[in-house]
């Protein structure tokens, strides 16, 4: 070996001497870092300072933000690591409109509820007040309104049921403009179908229809009406094909409407 790279024993003594020093300084500091890293943990665990501060609420139409926080049962002096998300999210699903829920935590201390609602399909009249129907064929008893509602067909003598889910099954299933253009919607069963309804439109013409093929041959409705004189008004029956019987006075059309709101 060549004079100038032989490196005796004694020279590299303090060389190693100064790794060891700096490894194990290295590993003092790691050790420092995990333990005061443990220690604020605890700290921040066992404080205020991990409870709720904020809780954002999403996707809410026809709750109010603070309504749907009241029924977590979340509060400023809740853990934020002790929320059990599958308890919070099963309190709002009892809510009728509530359709699913998802609860969400952000840390140090926020929550996000997230939410979505059962959709108003059409509304019940009953004793001189309106009552919402939800898209589950549910009546949302504790939301009625003395005001006509402008957005939704109206309901007559329906109640939750077997019946009233198949008719809400039927709307979802219309387009939108057919769906837009029903007024009213009653419940008329008879000794041969116990499905029966009959329907006033907006522009004035009455359909005779059964549940079960109402949504199929209701989509249609636009098609039909374009071959009707829109001046002479009557029934279009929809049970059996499809036909169009006018009424044979203005007499005739308010005693079949008024029979028909019986």
């Amino acid at each position: 070996m060549e004079k100038g790279k032989i490196v005796t024993l004694e020279d590299r003594i303090p060389k190693l001497k100064q790794q060891r020093r700096r490894k194990a300084n290295r590993r003092l500091i790691t050790l420092l870092l995990l333990f005061f890293i443990l220690i604020a943990c605890i700290i921040y665990v066992q404080s205020p300072l991990s409870h709720v501060r904020k809780i954002y609420v999403k996707g809410n139409e026809f709750y109010s933000s603070k309504a749907l926080i009241k029924q977590t049962g979340l509060n400023e002096q809740t853990n934020i690591w002790k929320i059990r998300k599958k308890e919070v999210s099963g309190k709002l699903k009892k809510l009728p409109e509530i359709k699913d829920a998802k609860i969400s935590v952000i840390l140090p201390n926020s929550v996000i509820v997230q939410v979505k609602e059962n959709q108003r399909i059409a509304y019940l009249a009953k004793d001189s007040a309106y009552y919402p129907v939800l898209e589950n064929g549910k009546i949302v008893k504790g939301r009625k309104s003395a005001d006509v509602p402008v957005n939704a067909p109206v309901l007559f003598d329906f109640k939750e049921g077997d019946v009233l889910v198949l008719m809400v099954d039927s709307l979802k299933k219309l387009p939108a403009e057919v769906a837009n253009s029903i007024s009213e919607i009653h419940y008329t069963p008879n000794k041969t179908d116990k499905y029966h309804i009959s329907l006033f439109m907006n522009d004035g013409f009455e359909v005779s229809a059964t549940l079960r093929t109402f949504s199929e041959k209701m989509s249609h409705y636009p098609s039909i009406i374009s071959q009707l004189d829109p001046n002479k008004k009557g029934v279009i029956d929809l049970e059996v094909g499809s036909f169009f019987k006018a009424y044979e006075s203005e007499g005739e059309k308010n005693s079949e409407k008024t029979e028909g709101k019986r």
